[in-house]
């Protein structure tokens, strides 16, 4: 280092006897050009210069942390310390790097629904009329639905004389006390052009993640909103509840989260390379297809008591819309009619995958034993499937029955 100043003083004195205009040229300036010229010429050694034992000597005598130029050229003698171990263990767990999942974009007129919606909240039943005017005055009604989960879908609105009256088929009215329009639920599941390597989840909840597993353990102030797309990349049980990682230093509980564990392997009784998969635990479907997942997203399947018959079944009619209705205890406290159901397939007995208007619960049972699913999902299902297309349906935690006795036809 002595010499390397010497010659930068010598540069100085040359440039102040030649060139007066540069004599303020400082002696750090020229320190630095200097450097500058050395590094250069050391890097335009050839890589062989540097011999094997050169690096394993400079690796072991400086820093633990391995510079950034053994790390690119000898990742294999970098010690796993400091950033690049943390940068490891996330990328082992799946948390880095987060590639994209393989999405492809359906048409997302798929969600348009083919009617418009009204359900009635009156409590004493819903007359019809078969004239407008009837209708209007309300008046002469020819037959009630009884009161219950209600609704009815329309072709024409009448706003007259300060009254409001639905044409629900040709020929058939509803007055408009009483009622309450619907907006189509907006949730939307994924398409694929090819299986996904990572387990992911959707949010079922707003929750703000944890550090650690455990209820008790500190916030992250991050907040996930419900219907949020997350990867999983591992779990914990903590007092009885199981806790997933979804990403460095996050946590959130399973009962938050529904998650989809891609798996093209063809269940057993399935005849087919073109299966729907249901689970009943996360309430998630999935769709494959010559063994590549082709669509996953969130449902709704039978509440306790209705619950959605786990098995292998095969879609054995094709509805574009239908009604159902029905009730199914002795007091008819359940009572339900439902107009012009969207996109159903049906499967097993009454039990039917199928669009439902009516809610946006998706993610959480709700039904009579059917397989709700937003407008959208049960459109694009509706149109991937087929008479015969087969569908498993299955619970892995082993709660819902399997005893064919405990199971009636099944309803909405």
């Amino acid at each position: 280092m002595p010499g390397l100043v010497t010659s930068a003083r010598l540069v100085v004195i040359i440039l102040d006897l030649r060139y007066p205009i540069m004599a303020k040229l400082r002696l750090e300036t020229a320190l630095g050009i200097l450097i500058s010229v050395l590094f250069m010429g050391l890097s335009a050694l050839p890589a062989q210069a540097v011999s094997q034992d050169r690096v394993d000597g400079l690796v072991e005598a400086n820093s633990p942390v391995c510079p950034v130029r053994f790390q690119l050229r000898f990742p294999e003698r970098c010690r796993p310390q400091g950033e690049r171990a943390e940068l490891n263990e996330l990328a082992s767990k799946g948390l880095l790097p987060q590639r994209p999942l393989p999405l492809v974009r359906p048409d997302e007129s798929l969600g348009n629904l083919p009617f418009y919606y009204v359900q009635s909240k009156r409590d004493d039943g819903t007359p019809l009329y078969t004239s407008l005017q009837d209708a209007l005055k309300g008046q002469n009604p020819y037959r009630v639905i009884e009161p219950g989960f209600v609704f009815f879908s329309w072709i024409e609105r009448y706003d007259q004389d300060n009254a409001v009256a639905y044409m629900i088929v040709p020929g058939v009215y509803v007055r408009g006390d009483g009622m309450a329009r619907l907006a189509a639920p907006s949730y939307k599941g994924l398409a694929f052009s090819r299986t996904p390597s990572q387990i992911f989840a959707w949010v079922l909840t707003r929750t703000e993640t944890n550090r650690e597993p455990g209820l008790n353990q500190p916030k992250t102030g991050r907040t996930v909103e419900r219907f949020q797309m997350v990867y999983v990349s591992d779990s914990q049980d903590v007092d009885g509840w199981v806790w997933y990682q979804i990403g460095p230093d996050e946590w959130i509980e399973q009962r938050r989260i529904a998650r989809v564990i891609p798996d093209g392997t063809r269940p057993e009784g399935v005849e087919s390379d073109r299966w729907i998969s249901i689970d009943l635990y996360e309430q998630t479907m999935t769709v494959y297809e010559q063994g590549q997942m082709v669509f996953a997203t969130l449902i709704s399947t039978g509440l306790d008591g209705w619950w959605t018959q786990p098995g292998v079944f095969q879609v054995y009619k094709k509805l574009e819309a239908d009604p159902m209705v029905g009730s199914f205890t002795a007091d008819r406290s359940d009572f339900y009619y439902l107009e012009d159901v969207p996109w159903i397939l049906y499967f097993d007995e009454s039990r039917a995958i199928h669009g439902s208007y009516w809610h946006n619960g998706y993610g959480y049972p709700r039904s009579h034993g059917c397989v709700n699913m937003s407008p959208f999902d049960a459109h694009w299902i509706f149109n991937w499937a087929e008479e015969g297309t087969w569908v498993y349906v299955y619970d892995p935690s082993g709660r819902t029955p399997t005893d064919a006795e405990l199971y009636g036809v099944g309803g909405a």
